[in-house]
This record gives C-alpha cells, sequence and structure tokens, in this order.
C-alpha cells in the first residue's frame, strides 16, 4: 500500500511538472514570436537604412499606377519590374544610373540621389501597338488602313452629353457640326471624308448618341476602302468604331468621379431696345413711303419708360433666359478578374438644366431638363482555356421636361421688345391682337412636355481558339438584340392676354385674347420604336512562320432592323474576308472583299460585290535607313483602293403602289371615305450608290518615338448617287423617282503631327491636326442653263447660288446708269447687282456660284505639361474657307409684316448721311425681293478659332492617398467652348438662327479610385 501511495505521489509531481513546463512553453510562444518579429522588424528597419536602396511608385502623367515597369540599374546591370500598385525597389548608389523603361512610354534616366524616387513617364507617339478594325485589333505597326483613334482620357476631358461633340479637332478627317445647344437635343453632326459615316459600337452597327466617355476604351475612324469594305452596302461613309472598356486581370479597381459645372450661352442676338426699334421702323416707314406710327411723344416715352405698360420696352431675352443653368453628372464603375473571368460595371448619371426661367405659381418644371442614366456590364468568362463568353449589357434611360410653348427661342428672335408688356397693371399678361402669345406665357403658362426614352441592348459572344487543330485558328459566333422606345406625353395647356387702355374713368379696360387654362388631359404619343437582330459569324487566322505572318478572316452577318411604323424591317446579309501578310513587317499586302445584300431592292438585284486591296513598304526595316540613320525609328509608306457601297434606297421603290389620298364625305349619313393617289412612279433598277477610293498614306515616328506624323491623301469617286433628274416634267401628272445617276468627286488631307517628351519631371506634348477636303460635282441632270456660270455641275454640292453684291446704289444718277433689276424699282440705299451677262437686265441669268470652291480646312492644336501630381491641357478648334449664309428672323428687320424684331446690327443701315460707311441696306418693312434675294451680300465669313476644351488637374502623392486607403484622388477643372474668335461676333459660328445656342461649360470635379 505506501509502495502505491508513493508511486502515485511521484507521478502526480510529475504531471504537475509537466504542465507547469506546457505553459511555460506555450507562454513563450508569443514572446518568441514578439522577439521574432521585433528581430524582422529591426532586420527590415536595417535593410531600409542600407544607403542605395531605393523605393518609389512609377505612374504615369495622371498619377495612374504602371505595372511591369522595368527599373535598371545600368551600372550593376540588375533590374526589378513594378508592381500592380506601380510599387518597386532597387539597389542603387547614389550617382548610379537608374535606366526606366516601358513599352509605349518614354525611356528615363535617372541619377540616384536617395532612397525615395517617385517617377512619371510620358507616353511615346507610339502608346498603343494595336488599333481597332471591324471586327478586331490589329498591330499598327503593319497597318496598311487608314485610320485615327482617340481615347478614354481625351474624352473625359469634355463636359458633354454628346461624344461625338468630346470628338471635334482629336480626329484627322472627321469634322463635327453642333447645330443645337439644349439639354437632351443637343447631338452633332459628324462627317468623315465629307460623308455621313456609319456607327458601330463593339463592332456591332448601331446609333447610340448618349455613351459615357468613362465607359469608353476608345473610339477608332476608319476613313479609306481598305478599313470598311467588309460592311459592303454600308461601306461608303467611312466608320465610327466605339469600343467599350472591359475587365482585365488583376485586383478589384473602383473609380468614382462627380462633377459639377455651369453652362451659358456662348453667343445671344443683340436685339434694339424699344426706343432704337420705334426710330428704325418710321425710317423704314418713310423709305417705302408710307406715314410714320410712332410720335414724338411715344420715341420720348421708350427712351425714358415713364409708360412701361402702354410703351414696353422688354428685353425679352433677359426675362425668359437666366444668365447659366447647372450640369451634374458622377459616375461609378469597377473592373477586375482574375485569369477566369474578368468584368467591367458602370452606372452613370447626368442632370443637365436649361436657360429658362420659371416661375413659383406652377407646382411643376417648365424649364428644360435633361436627365441620363446609363448602365454597362462587360464580362469574359473562359469557359475552358480555348473557349472564351462575352457578355455585354447596357441599359439607357433619358428623361426630359420642356415648357408647353413651342419654338421659343424663335419667339424671342422675332418679338420687338416694344410689342407688348410683359404684365399689365393687374398682373395679367401682355398681349394685343397681333401678339397673342406672350413669350413668358409660353415658357411658364404653356404647361410642360415630358419625353422618355429606353434602350437596352445584349450582346453576347463566344470565342474558340483551335490551336490544338491548327494553331492560329479560331471561330467566333456573336448575337445582339437591341431595342429603344420613345414616348412623349404631352401636358400642355392655353393662356389668355390682355391688351390694356385706359378708360374715361381713370381706369383700365382689358381685351382679352385666347382662352385662360384649358389643359391637355395628358395624351401620349410613341415617338420612337426600334429592334434590332444582329447574328454574326467569324473564322480567322493568326500565324507565324519566322518572318512570314498570315492573318485570315471570313465573317458572316444578318442585321435585321424594325424602325418606327408599320414599314417591312430592313434586312441586311454580308459575307465578307479578308487576307493580309507581311514580311518581317517590311513588305504588306492586305485584300478584303465582301458580298453584301438589302431586301429592299428587286429579288435578282439585292447583292453587290465589293473589293479592296493596299500595299505598305517600311522603309526604316531596310538595311540603308536602319543601319545608318538612328533618329528614323519607323518611315511606312502605304496605298490602298477599293470599291465601297452604300444603300441609299426608299421604301420598295422598286414597287409602284398606292396610298391614301384626301378624304370626303358621301351620302346623308356623311360616310367619310379617302381616296387612294399613286406614289412617286417606282423604280426597278433603283441599286445601291458606289464609290472608289483612293488613298496614299505615310507613317513616321523619329527622334526615339518622341516625334510621329501620319499624312494622308485621299481621292475619292462616289457614283451611282440617287438623285431626281432635272429635266423632269410635271406634265406626267407624277413625280418623277429618284435615280443612280449622279456622280460626285471627293479629295483632300489629312495630318496629324505629335511630339512628346519629358524635362526631368515636367512631362509635355503637343498636336496639330489638319483636314482639307473639298467635293466637285462631276455629273447631275440638271436642267438646260444658257450660261456656264449658271451650272451646277463642276460645284460642290454645298455650293450656294444667287446674284454678286456690288455695294449699294447711292443716287438716282446711278440706278439710271445701273442694269435694270427684273420686277423691281430700285432706290438709293438697295443693294446693287452684277449684270454677268452684259445684257442690262439683273434677272435668273446673272445668278452663280458664290461660295469658294477651295478646300475647307479644319485644324487644331492639343498641348498640355504635367509635373508632379499637376497637369494641364487644353485643345484650340477652329476652320478655315468657311462661310455662312445668314437670312431670316435673326438677319433681316421687320420681318412677319412688319411685326418682327429688329437687331444692333441694323444700326449700320445705310442712309444719306452715313451712304459711305453703312454696311446693311435701307430699311424697309416686311420681305424686300430685291435685298433679301440670295446673294453674296448675305454669304459672311465663316472662319473661326475655338478654345475648346482646357483641363487643369492635380492628383495627390500616393503616399497620402494610400493612408486613407484609396489608390489615387484627383481633383479637376474643365472647359468646353470656353473662348470663340471669329470674324462674325454677332452669331455662334455654330448654332446659327433662331435656336438654343451652343453653351459654354465650366466644369469641377474630383476622381477617386479605390
Amino acid at each position: 500500500m505506501m509502495k502505491r501511495y508513493l508511486r502515485k505521489v511521484m507521478v502526480g509531481k510529475l504531471r504537475r511538472r509537466l504542465l507547469l513546463l506546457q505553459f511555460i512553453g506555450f507562454s513563450l510562444v508569443p514572446i518568441t514570436a514578439l522577439a521574432q518579429n521585433n528581430q524582422k522588424a529591426k532586420k527590415i528597419q536595417k535593410e531600409e537604412m542600407i544607403p542605395g536602396t531605393v523605393k518609389g511608385v512609377i505612374s504615369d502623367i495622371y498619377g495612374e499606377p504602371l505595372f511591369g515597369v522595368n527599373i535598371l540599374n545600368k551600372s550593376k546591370n540588375e533590374s526589378t519590374t513594378t508592381d500592380r500598385n506601380g510599387k518597386y525597389t532597387i539597389y542603387a548608389e547614389t550617382g548610379e544610373t537608374v535606366v526606366v523603361t516601358l513599352n509605349g512610354y518614354l525611356t528615363r534616366e535617372i541619377e540616384a540621389s536617395g532612397q525615395n524616387l517617385d517617377l512619371s513617364l510620358t507616353e511615346s507617339t507610339q502608346t498603343e501597338k494595336t488599333y481597332n478594325t471591324l471586327y478586331g485589333p490589329r498591330k499598327k505597326s503593319t497597318s496598311i488602313q487608314s485610320y485615327a483613334d482617340v481615347y478614354s482620357r481625351e474624352l473625359a476631358q469634355s463636359p458633354t452629353v454628346s461624344y461625338l461633340n468630346a470628338l471635334t479637332g482629336r480626329l484627322p478627317g472627321l469634322t463635327t457640326l453642333q447645330a443645337n445647344g439644349e439639354p437632351g437635343n443637343d447631338f452633332v453632326g459628324a462627317s468623315i471624308r465629307g460623308v455621313a459615316p456609319q456607327v458601330l459600337v463593339n463592332g456591332i452597327p448601331r446609333s447610340f448618341a448618349s455613351i459615357d466617355p468613362e465607359q469608353i476604351e476608345s473610339i477608332t475612324i476608319l476613313k479609306d476602302a481598305l478599313s470598311t469594305v467588309m460592311l459592303g452596302q454600308r461601306s461608303s461613309g467611312g466608320v465610327i468604331l466605339i469600343k467599350t472598356k472591359q475587365g482585365e486581370v488583376g485586383k478589384q479597381k473602383v473609380s468614382f468621379t462627380a462633377q459639377r459645372g455651369i453652362q451659358s450661352s456662348t453667343r445671344m442676338p443683340k436685339t434694339l431696345d424699344a426706343y432704337n426699334y420705334a426710330t428704325l421702323f418710321n425710317e423704314a416707314l418713310r423709305n417705302d413711303s408710307k406715314a410714320e406710327i410712332y410720335t414724338a411723344a411715344d420715341l420720348q416715352a421708350y427712351k425714358d419708360g415713364s409708360d412701361p405698360v402702354g410703351h414696353p420696352n422688354v428685353d425679352w431675352y433677359d426675362e425668359i433666359l437666366k444668365p447659366s443653368s447647372p450640369f451634374t453628372r458622377y459616375n461609378l464603375n469597377t473592373s477586375g478578374g482574375g485569369n477566369n473571368a474578368r468584368y467591367f460595371v458602370s452606372v452613370d448619371y447626368m442632370n443637365q438644366d436649361g436657360l429658362y426661367k420659371t416661375s413659383d405659381d406652377n407646382s411643376y418644371n417648365t424649364n428644360v431638363n435633361y436627365k441620363r442614366y446609363l448602365l454597362r456590364s462587360n464580362i469574359d468568362v473562359d469557359i475552358t482555356k480555348n473557349l472564351v463568353v462575352n457578355l455585354n449589357l447596357f441599359g439607357a434611360i433619358e428623361n426630359g421636361n420642356y415648357p408647353g410653348g413651342s419654338n421659343l427661342y424663335g419667339a424671342l428672335a422675332s418679338t420687338p421688345n416694344n410689342a407688348y408688356p410683359l404684365f399689365n397693371r393687374n398682373g395679367s399678361l401682355g398681349g394685343n391682337n397681333d401678339f397673342q402669345n406672350n413669350i413668358w406665357g409660353l415658357s411658364t403658362r404653356s404647361g410642360y412636355t415630358l419625353s422618355y426614352d429606353r434602350t437596352i441592348s445584349a450582346d453576347i459572344s463566344l470565342k474558340r481558339t483551335l490551336d490544338d487543330v491548327i494553331k492560329g485558328l479560331f471561330v467566333k459566333a456573336t448575337l445582339s438584340f437591341n431595342t429603344g422606345l420613345g414616348d412623349a406625353t404631352n401636358r400642355t395647356k392655353t393662356f389668355a392676354v390682355y391688351k390694356e387702355t385706359p378708360n374715361l374713368t381713370g381706369g383700365y379696360d382689358y381685351q382679352k385674347f385666347k382662352v385662360d387654362g384649358v389643359q391637355n388631359a395628358g395624351s401620349s404619343t410613341n415617338t420612337a420604336q426600334t429592334k434590332n437582330l444582329y447574328t454574326e459569324f467569324q473564322m480567322g487566322y493568326d500565324r507565324s512562320f519566322g518572318k512570314h505572318n498570315l492573318n485570315a478572316l471570313v465573317n458572316g452577318n444578318i442585321q435585321n432592323m424594325y424602325i418606327n411604323g408599320p414599314n417591312l424591317p430592313l434586312d441586311y446579309k454580308t459575307l465578307a474576308g479578308s487576307f493580309s501578310y507581311n514580311y518581317d513587317e517590311k513588305y504588306m499586302l492586305e485584300v478584303a472583299m465582301s458580298y453584301s445584300g438589302l431586301n429592299r431592292y428587286i429579288d435578282n438585284q439585292r447583292y453587290g460585290y465589293f473589293p479592296a486591296a493596299g500595299v505598305a513598304w517600311n522603309i526604316s526595316k531596310e538595311d540603308f535607313i536602319k543601319d545608318n540613320v538612328s533618329w528614323i525609328n519607323n518611315l511606312k509608306l502605304r496605298a490602298s483602293y477599293g470599291k465601297t457601297g452604300n444603300a441609299n434606297i426608299g421604301y420598295f421603290v422598286y414597287d409602284q403602289y398606292y396610298v391614301d389620298g384626301v378624304g370626303y364625305y358621301f351620302g346623308t349619313s356623311a360616310t367619310f371615305a379617302y381616296t387612294k393617289t399613286e406614289s412617286a412612279l417606282a423604280n426597278p433598277n433603283a441599286t445601291w450608290e458606289k464609290a472608289k477610293k483612293l488613298n496614299i498614306g505615310l507613317d513616321a515616328d523619329f527622334f526615339n518615338n518622341t516625334f510621329n506624323i501620319t499624312v494622308d491623301y485621299y481621292k475619292n469617286r462616289f457614283y451611282d448617287l440617287m438623285q431626281q433628274r432635272g429635266k423632269s416634267s410635271a406634265i406626267i401628272g407624277n413625280t418623277y423617282p429618284l435615280e443612280n445617276i449622279g456622280i460626285t468627286d471627293y479629295r483632300g488631307l489629312d495630318l496629324q503631327a505629335t511630339y512628346r517628351n519629358h524635362v526631368n519631371n515636367l512631362n509635355y506634348f503637343v498636336s496639330a491636326i489638319i483636314s482639307s477636303g473639298s467635293n466637285k460635282i462631276v455629273y447631275q441632270d440638271e436642267v438646260y442653263r444658257e450660261y456656264n456660270w449658271m451650272q451646277r455641275t463642276g460645284q460642290s454640292s454645298s455650293q450656294t447660288f444667287g446674284y454678286i453684291a456690288d455695294g449699294f446704289f447711292q443716287s438716282a444718277a446711278e440706278i439710271n446708269a445701273s442694269p435694270k433689276i427684273a420686277g423691281y424699282n430700285p432706290v438709293p440705299g438697295d443693294i446693287k447687282y452684277k449684270d454677268l451677262n452684259g445684257d442690262n437686265v439683273i434677272n435668273q441669268f446673272d445668278i452663280t456660284s458664290l461660295r469658294s470652291n477651295k478646300p475647307m480646312v479644319y485644324y487644331s492644336l492639343n498641348f498640355g505639361v504635367n509635373y508632379k501630381g499637376f497637369d494641364f491641357s487644353a485643345l484650340l478648334q477652329g476652320a478655315r474657307n468657311r462661310t455662312i449664309y445668314l437670312s431670316g428672323a435673326t438677319e433681316w428687320e421687320f420681318q412677319n409684316n412688319g411685326l418682327g424684331q429688329a437687331f444692333e446690327h441694323h444700326l449700320d443701315r445705310w442712309t444719306p448721311a452715313t451712304a459711305a460707311t453703312a454696311t446693311y441696306p435701307r430699311l424697309t418693312v416686311g420681305s424686300n425681293v430685291n435685298n433679301q434675294a440670295s446673294s453674296s451680300f448675305w454669304l459672311q465669313n465663316g472662319n473661326y478659332l475655338r478654345l475648346k476644351n482646357v483641363e487643369v488637374g492635380y492628383t495627390l502623392p500616393g503616399r497620402l492617398s494610400n493612408k486613407v486607403g484609396l489608390s489615387s484622388i484627383r481633383v479637376f477643372a474643365n472647359g468646353l467652348n470656353l473662348f470663340t474668335q471669329s470674324e462674325l461676333d454677332r452669331v455662334d459660328p455654330e448654332t446659327i438662327g433662331s435656336i438654343y445656342p451652343a453653351q459654354r461649360v465650366v466644369n469641377m470635379g474630383i476622381n477617386i479610385k479605390f
């Protein structure tokens, strides 16, 4: 028993000692770990303190971290690369040279002088090594096609709704014209080398105008036949190719941008005040041999403002319009992914107000307002290592609000300041028998209208590489559907105006015009309805055999489009292919073709064949250049020629059909019946328009890729153009059809030169663009014209015809000695015209071309600098050899039988006292068949230079943004249409007439990236 007891005691003691040792051991673990961590920290600290250890962040000039940058210690031949945050660590002692290189950026060589070295790299002129074609990317180094491209960052510098407005001055060969500045309707017309282009989004023909620049990766314009011929019957006009952003392998990136801007009109018409208006009106009446209507007392009352109701002086532009309006935009996007799936998702909101003032009496908004909501989701998934699926989803909601009164700018341009008071003494709207639409009533008391536009699109594609069968082979199938719906809700109402007149009792009587307060029930109208189904199949081959490089592609696609109304769908069917070959990227050949059809032609004439070919020679790869001229990095000559098509056809014009005509009531029951009338004569031979296009180009890079120049000369003949015969006759009782008879030549030059470089940490660039082009009508079936100067053939398609003005008649003696004007007896102060045929009569035989046929020149200068987080860029854009024709309510005086407006330029009219200096003819009331005839007098110099865009930004240092858990923070301010210089300062050079003017935008924002 004792032994058992002693054994138990001994075991207990041993267990207690073991537990104690375990406790001590576990207790020492964190102490040991802490000691190890301290040792590691000391080791790291020691490493950081080692002289020569250099750390830093490499970014682009906008503060974006650059991944994969090579950092080389030139002295020790040791190198490293940056991670996805742009960070690096390398050993370089003071004085040793560090070389920083990345494809697409200029090389930096820096002497190490400390432990922190943050650098920004400047893009070279060959930033992107590929460009986008109709059906995939191509290497720029082997390109034969004529193209130009621009990227998201430049587009985002312009605070505008339309991406086309952001393209102005940025692409050689593309010209734009903004003819309206109203929110929601300020979309821009564009042409490539003088012809309207086809728009493709991610390779699919579409016409989206509302695409957020932050969702766009790049926009490429394709200009020659070789680049567009695979579109078949839609290949003649060039292409605007939009590629949206896709996800990339890497950690998730989140970007948020908030912007707030102020809009104001670039230029507004300068109307006359009531006193000057009445004075000039009296003068115009005297000139017309009529009695004056304004007495001296009237003029004095207008001048001193003593009777604001009986003698009003209302500055309508000031009363109706605000000086500015807000512009707001927010964008949130995220991207990222792994080797198996990548994504890009973006949401965008824009709110743009108009300039119309509103009334507190209304519970609804009568100002123009445009709201846009955009959603895009682009996803790529690798189902297997050889099979990739791409799904792109896009949705747009656009809501517009507009005053119930229509054409407010037309009313502003045509209503004199003395027409009626804004309000009468009793608060009612002023008006009278001649003016029953008080503009304040049109703006605030006419109710409102709403517009709703919805767009949804979905694209899905499958791409299978067949390297396991034949290396370099792939197949791809695409299915796309989009639908658009537009709707307008009319909630307008009527309003009454009153004419105030004093009565015998010392009070005032009010004569009422129109009905007050009749409200529309809120009818809704479908304004647009489209459906677009697109299917495509591709098979491609891309392979290199030593120095021999081959690329081939076959593409077949069908597009079925439903558009508004009961019309049958529009069906395009195209089979296309291309083949390219280059030897060592030195000698290049490419051919492309398409066989394309459209269901709008007669059955056996629906398909056409369109071929194109091109060659190129990279001279810089020849030994005599490569081995002897180091400053030439690239020198490539290229040429292409091809035949393209344009389906400019009406609705089944080959078939004769009948439409509803005038209706009549019949019988005692008043039965209503329509008559039938024959449509325009059918043309069974109608076919597609065609073009033969020649392009010769030069691409060159010099001085270590810091200077780049691209030049293209083109000569295009468009033929079989659909035109109506000028020699048609009304004797047949119907309208002649359009026929394929016209011929027009286009030729011109596109040039772009860019220089990028840096001085230490100062990065800078400058880029100049010149696009010069003209066209000439080679043939059109015009009526017989007796003299050559009357003929349209040989002139530009945009030519204006009229009389040549030869000053003003100064005296009756000059009138008697001058040719007679058919149907008009001139008086001193009238416009005098040249007698071209010398028959001593001014008539239709003296009408000639008025505009110069010199090539139109569009040019731009884009420049910028970046220094330690600060960036600045500016874009100047202008035009030469441009003329504009001014006429109508904003140019002529006292229109609408004397009820119209007058403007400041009418103060410079001809009078006997101002005969030597007058710039405007004598004043008359209403229309004047002589002075307002089409003539060179109304053709004005349209040249201009516009400060189109400016942006200033600052990106916080990475170490500061990282402290708050952010990748980067950038604040910026930019502006659009900031300043315009032109000889004609009373109108904007683009938005001319009684329309909503172009807007100047000053905008501020912040971009935060996580």
